[in-house]
């Protein structure tokens, strides 16, 4: 939850998307080599009942968290953070090694340094935030639901149901446990690729397009792999079936992580300004974890109950997210992490187009104004 939430308060707004989508990609390279070593150990150890094709892939977790525990004391610390507690001047200095090499006097530097600490100083003039206020007045809730919504969403794609239960899962058209490990370690790969590409785009293409056309297509893979089952059960041995679930399995993957994955941590950390940020995405993360914990428990019920007909379910389920996110959800991309509170209290709530611009600034102090229009100067030098 910490980690996008950083990641938007230290990156340029130019390439915030692009930051922002770095959890997800190294999540999906630490998948390949899980899902490679899991399906190693479990080829070499498991039909001899040995400890060891479960106990290495867990004791090799160690190593990475290691790295991060000793490097984290390296990372500069955001310089909203350092703002919001009474440290401008060290905030200063680390947007400015984030931003210019260390010049504190550079246009762009001091123009976001000045929405940052008017922001700040607004906030602190009111009442201290608390959990209730992220569904106190439309402006907040609507940010609130929309986190919600696209944390919920992410889980009801089927993600999970497919990473957690594949073998049974897959088990349903006649691929036995041993090919769906080795599918499971091509899907990372797939995943990897799939963060990659919306590394390269989020930032041209914006946010509200991924999520859209993502969820179409994933729900689409869904109604072929249903189709599927329901022609070829496992009973049947046919391979071109086989195949035809493999390749709609490693699709839907890649479109997941192209969209939905890399998305569901980026966008909810730009939607709050620094008093409700960190209290927003750690809404969005429970809601995540809620359905999550509703799919783990439900799915192996609901495989052996109805079969291929739990697929219903995440395909109205992409579909109905699809038709909220067009409607509902306003495009973010380029946009300061300051303009958000302007962008929901002024902006339509139902916004197919998503054509909303900051405003002009002109009923703010002039100081600010002046601000304002460096960061729009400093962004066309860029």
């Amino acid at each position: 939850m910490i980690i996008p939430i950083y990641q938007a308060e230290i990156s340029h707004r130019r390439i915030r998307g692009k930051i922002t989508s770095l959890q997800q990609l190294f999540n999906a390279l630490g998948q390949i080599f899980a899902a490679w070593i899991a399906y190693g150990t479990y080829m070499t150890w498991n039909g001899k009942n040995d400890s060891r094709s479960w106990r290495i892939p867990l004791a090799i977790q160690l190593v990475p968290a290691i790295f991060l525990g000793a490097l984290v004391f390296l990372f500069p610390e955001s310089p909203r953070w350092l703002c919001d507690h009474d440290q401008p001047e060290q905030g200063l200095k680390n947007l400015a090694q984030l931003h210019s090499h260390g010049d504190v006097n550079d246009a762009y530097v001091v123009a976001e340094f000045n929405l940052i600490q008017a922001q700040i100083q607004a906030e602190h003039l009111q009442k201290s935030k608390t959990y209730l206020n992220l569904f106190k007045g439309w402006p907040e809730l609507r940010r609130t639901i929309i986190v919600m919504m696209i944390q919920a969403s992410c889980q009801m794609t089927g993600v999970s149901a497919i990473q957690y239960f594949s073998p049974q899962i897959f088990a349903q058209i006649g691929i036995p446990t041993g090919t769906t490990l080795l599918i499971q370690a091509c899907n990372a790969i797939v995943a990897f690729l799939g963060t990659m590409g919306t590394i390269l785009v989020i930032d041209s293409i914006g946010r509200r397009p991924l999520e859209i056309w993502g969820s179409i297509a994933m729900s689409i893979t869904f109604i072929i792999n249903a189709a599927l089952i329901t022609s070829f059960p496992a009973s049947s041995s046919n391979n071109g079936a086989h195949w035809a679930f493999i390749v709609m399995t490693l699709v839907f993957n890649g479109v997941f992580f192209l969209t939905s994955g890399p998305l569901s941590w980026a966008i909810p950390a730009e939607l709050f300004g620094t008093a409700l940020r960190i209290k927003g995405v750690s809404w969005g993360a429970m809601t995540s974890f809620a359905f999550n914990t509703m799919i783990g428990q439900v799915t192996p019920i609901a495989i052996n109950a109805i079969g291929w007909r739990f697929y219903i379910i995440f395909v109205v389920c992409n579909i109905t997210s699809a038709i909220f996110f067009w409607a509902f959800l306003p495009e973010t991309k380029g946009l300061n992490l300051e303009d958000m509170d302007d962008l929901f209290y002024n902006s339509p709530t139902f916004v197919p187009g998503s054509h909303w611009k900051p405003t002009e600034h002109a009923d703010i102090d002039p100081d600010v104004k002046q601000a304002v229009e460096h960061v729009e100067y400093a962004s066309a030098k860029l």
